[in-house]
């Protein structure tokens, strides 16, 4: 085989230098120069058929060859030998075995170096790529801090110390602006294997964020004392949490808001103002569903269609429904989102309302078929039955009117609470 000798200097010397720089396993830079030292051999000599290429560590030396591959009836000629082929080369040859024809590697021009160097950059990229996804893959979820060096077409791109990592646009919080060269912090939400662009996507907008964010600031979230069971976020508007304590001495919402609100305020100054409510996790629908709304005041809770996901009815005070509903809707979303549960909230007079209507509609379908009965039996025409219509049943029918409109609320259907003192959640009303 044609071979190329480089005595001046230790290429093996040269190879682990290299990899030790760029942090490289030292086979994938052999194997990168290989397909190098190939591809410029191809180019060299125009050749059409795979070409391979080895290296020699004793030597120093790479070896280049055509593959020919001995099969019993050719598709590719290019990479395909009969046997009798095969044979002119090797007499030992058999069907499915390799043939290796030497190509030359000396003088190798500009051309054939130029598509060398491609072929290494890009095997180099490869390996560093693979490095970078297997290193952040099992960390997805983590928050990391960087340094913001750019935008490129809206993204933020942040510089990790050994890679770059980018923030799109839509992982970002509305709300926030940052600046060349400031700090930020980030929840790693995707690593992908892409061949362009950072590998490592964040997130600013991500409930895992916020929840990071309290393990670090809680010591009985770290220490498993006390769980987050779920977080929704509306980014740079509202957040809700809900929390559990394992020990019954733990209050799970006085740990996480700490001495005068410092532990929850570090979390909303990271998050620039973000408004935080938390809330204490409880298996009772009713209940979490109460203190969910927060920081409304609930009147009355019904479920009325219980499974995967319960529709609850919610009814409020007159003054509570723009503060149970929240600023575009988020207060009652986000408690939806938490408890996987729709949600319908009515205040009391509309409820009154809703009755008072039904109420009207009975009375006059009452008044209506005892008026038919009674014109019935004066023509003669039938005899008169029975109707709901009857003076007993209308006397009583508008004295339930006359009561509806003085009650506060109607009955529920389903699971019902009263809500008198319902607890509120932590964060600021709105």
């Amino acid at each position: 085989m044609a071979t190329t000798h480089t005595p001046e200097f230790s290429l093996e010397e040269v190879l682990q230098q290299a990899a030790r720089e760029r942090d490289i396993d030292m086979e994938r830079w052999i194997a990168a120069l290989e397909d190098a030292m190939a591809s410029a051999a191809k180019k060299q000599h125009r050749i059409k058929a795979p070409v391979r290429s080895t290296f020699d560590r004793k030597n120093g030396t790479f070896s280049a060859f055509i593959v020919k591959t001995v099969v019993e009836e050719v598709e590719d000629p290019q990479a395909e030998w009969t046997l009798e082929e095969a044979r002119d080369h090797d007499p030992e040859a058999e069907v499915g075995t390799e043939i290796h024809i030497p190509v030359s590697t000396a003088g190798l021009g500009r051309i054939a170096a130029q598509s060398a160097k491609q072929v290494l950059y890009q095997r180099i990229r490869e390996a560093e790529r693979e490095k970078i996804y297997n290193e952040f893959i099992d960390r997805v979820g983590e928050v990391v801090n960087g340094t913001v060096k750019r935008f490129e077409r809206g993204d933020i791109i942040v510089d990790l110390g050994r890679t770059e990592a980018a923030v799109p646009r839509s992982e970002q919080s509305r709300h926030e602006r940052y600046s060349q060269g400031e700090r930020i912090r980030a929840v790693i939400a995707d690593v992908h294997t892409q061949p362009k662009g950072p590998q490592v996507v964040l997130s600013r907008t991500d409930p895992r964020l916020l929840m990071k964010l309290f393990e670090m600031e809680v010591p009985e979230i770290y220490d498993g004392t006390v769980q987050i069971k779920a977080a929704v976020r509306a980014p740079g508007e509202r957040a809700k949490v809900a929390v559990f304590s394992r020990e019954r001495d733990v209050d799970p919402v006085g740990a996480c808001v700490g001495m005068k609100g410092s532990r929850v305020q570090s979390i909303i100054r990271e998050l620039r103002g973000e408004k935080i409510d938390i809330i204490e996790y409880s298996e009772d629908l009713v209940t979490f569903a109460q203190s969910a709304l927060a920081p409304a005041r609930i009147t009355r809770v019904s479920v009325t269609h219980p499974g995967e996901e319960p529709h609850l009815d919610v009814i409020v005070e007159d003054d509570q429904l723009s503060l149970a509903i929240g600023k575009r809707g988020h207060n009652v979303r986000l408690a939806a989102e938490l408890l996987g549960a729709k949600i319908d909230i009515k205040s009391e007079s509309d409820v009154k309302g809703e009755v008072a209507d039904a109420l009207a509609d009975m009375l006059h379908l009452a008044m209506s078929e005892e008026e038919a009965a009674a014109g019935a039996a004066a023509a003669g025409t039938e005899e008169a039955e029975p109707s709901i219509g009857g003076t007993d049943f209308m006397a009583a029918l508008s004295k339930a009117f006359q009561e509806a409109e003085a009650e506060d609320a109607p009955a529920g259907t389903g699971q019902e609470a009263e809500a008198e003192d319902a607890p509120a959640g932590t964060g600021e009303e709105e």
